[in-house]
């Protein structure tokens, strides 16, 4: 996006002093200017709806659109209709751009409302969102081959010209700050419009390895695209093979490195899209953990740090689905050990000292040695994690170190075991 709506709305708002709502042309909210009145009317349901759900309701967009909005070229009088839900009169400002209708900025009415003149200002305000919504529409449309292609790069000539090729496409922005969003397993086609999701730069389907040995290196196997003809590997065992999982990955603009609320809701709309294509999956293997993993990377300013984030971001989704107390979005600064053990190439730290153990025999005895250890050894805050009585939890441990052959008293082999089952989530 070259430019910031927020910015526009709040103009908007200042210029008629009522705050302004801007929806893109499917009704879908972009940004909505402050409620810093004392009149509770002015938060009516409609607007109340749009901010929450980012969204209309059908019956709500089939008033207004009854009322020609989608052909207008300037200012729109609605009236109430309790019956639809719209229980304020309404302005419609229409964003254009070469007479195509790319959003709607909405105003409550009120009597007598906003002048003549005051209106004019407020299309001309309109008139800028227009182009910066023309000018994302165009970029981002192309932005997806770029932004595969970054992730897809070994470090060299060719992600550097990938790199670059992505800047144009993003012009300005490509200096500010960034993250990147990945979502696991992606069954819901191609990624969505960056239109569809306020604050994305860029959005693309990549696969990742999720199983097996990757035979390049880390970054590339994790973007690499799946070769025509390639299959997964059902059984995971095969050490040569990399089994892949189909992905999405989402470039989103921030404001402040502090400030991660945009790639939130990016993520969490591709979550529920991702949901939604997965629905009825009881995770991994039936495990109940949660069937998509959402991660989220650290800040970068420019874009030259792309194949970092995106190893920070895929490996949080990984993460998270291996553990869904880093849930519902899993950002790389909160993974603990996953840190470490996703940067391993897959499998490579399947111990054998926990294959005994993780047999479904003995899930309970896994379970009990990975609270017992999540708590630093610490038998009374344990047995009160279980709901267990402490010699319960004694003879439980006992039962541990006869299949595993470690010693819990031994800092080395709790470390061993401790990292052993939780690699064994991911």
């Amino acid at each position: 996006m070259k430019g910031d709506y927020q910015d526009l709305v709040d103009e908007i708002s200042a210029l008629l002093a009522t705050p302004a709502t801007l929806e893109n042309r499917d009704f879908g909210l972009i940004a909505f200017g402050a409620h810093d009145s004392d009149d509770d009317s002015a938060m009516d349901p409609v607007r109340t709806r749009s901010i929450l759900t980012r969204k209309s309701t059908p019956a709500v967009r089939a008033w207004f659109e009854g009322f020609g909005i989608t052909r207008a070229t300037g200012p729109v009088r609605i009236p109430a209709a309790p019956e639809a839900g719209v229980y304020r009169d309404r302005i419609c400002l229409p964003v254009r751009h070469h007479g195509v209708a790319l959003g709607y900025v909405w105003l409550l009415d009120a009597d007598p409302g906003p002048s003549a003149a005051q209106l004019a200002a407020a299309m001309e305000v309109a008139d800028r969102i227009g182009f910066l919504l023309a000018d994302e529409e165009r970029a981002g449309a192309d932005l997806s081959r770029e932004l595969r292609a970054v992730l897809a790069a070994d470090r060299g000539w060719q992600y550097d010209m990938a790199v670059a090729e992505l800047g144009t496409g993003l012009g300005p922005d490509a200096t500010g700050l960034h993250a990147l969003v990945c979502v696991t397993p992606w069954a819901a086609g191609d990624a969505p419009s960056v239109r569809s999701l306020p604050g994305a730069s860029a959005l693309c389907t990549v696969a990742l390895p999720v199983a097996g040995r990757a035979t390049r290196g880390t970054g590339s196997a994790q973007g690499r695209e799946r070769p025509e003809g390639e299959r997964d590997d059902p059984a995971g065992g095969d050490e040569g093979a990399v089994t892949r999982s189909d992905a999405v990955a989402a470039l989103v603009r921030l404001r402040a490195a502090d400030n991660l609320a945009p790639a939130l809701a990016v993520a969490s709309r591709l979550a529920g899209a991702a949901g939604e294509a997965t629905a009825g999956d009881a995770g991994p293997s039936g495990t109940g953990r949660p069937p998509v993993g959402v991660g989220m990377s650290t800040a970068l300013r420019g874009l030259g740090g792309l194949d970092g984030a995106w190893r920070e971001a895929a490996a949080s989704a990984r993460a998270a689905r291996a553990d869904a107390g880093l849930g519902p979005v899993a950002r790389w600064a909160d993974l603990g050990p996953y840190r470490l053990l996703t940067a391993l190439p897959a499998g490579a730290a399947r111990d054998p000292v926990v294959r005994q153990l993780l047999t479904t025999p003995h899930a309970e005895l896994a379970r009990t040695a990975e609270v017992f250890l999540d708590c630093a050894g610490q038998a009374g805050r344990t047995a009160a994690a279980l709901g267990i009585h402490r010699q319960t939890l004694y003879y439980r441990l006992s039962r541990v170190e006869q299949l595993t052959g470690l010693d819990l008293d031994d800092g080395e082999h709790r470390l061993l075991l401790h990292m052993a089952l939780k690699s064994a989530r991911l």
